[in-house]
């Protein structure tokens, strides 16, 4: 880290959601609840497509950043870069009331999907490579929980 540039540290910072990806269990799942707090945010704007906007953006800075951290780190899809995480999390609750019952299940069914990756997010994690690969099955996951979401609430 000490030899690190500014923008190599920004870029690290960036990935592991202030470093909470390096922590040693379950990164993954901290990185969500960072998530947590965008997607709040998000939920405070009066035009739901505004946050839709916010959130396409962020999904594309989140690839080139992911690219970036998974080249400096030498490792395909690092579990420690937990972006992902974010990005899918604020795609689960885009748009749906940021109330605790919503948001606990949004955050355990997207953990779960993510997880588990079933058809088509373990394809598109397979079938993908660099920074597209490591966001794209995230967001796949998020989608398919915002979805269950709307049937369930």
């Amino acid at each position: 880290m000490r030899g690190m540039k500014i923008k190599q540290r920004f870029i690290m910072m960036s990935a592991t959601g202030g470093y909470v990806g390096n922590l040693p269990v379950v990164p993954g799942t901290f990185g969500t609840m960072v998530g947590l707090l965008p997607a709040f945010a998000l939920s405070l704007l009066e035009n739901a497509y505004i946050g839709l906007v916010l959130i396409v953006l962020f999904i594309l800075v989140s690839i080139w950043i992911s690219e970036r951290a998974e080249q400096a780190l030498g490792t395909v899809d690092p579990g420690c870069i937990v972006i992902d995480e974010i990005a899918g999390i604020m795609v689960t609750l885009w748009a749906l009331p940021f109330e605790w019952p919503v948001v606990l299940t949004g955050f355990l069914v997207f953990r779960c999907l993510d997880m588990i990756k079933p058809f088509p997010i373990r394809q598109i994690e397979k079938n993908l490579s660099g920074g597209l690969g490591i966001v794209v099955d995230d967001v796949a996951a998020g989608v398919a929980a915002h979805i269950i979401l709307r049937i369930i609430f």
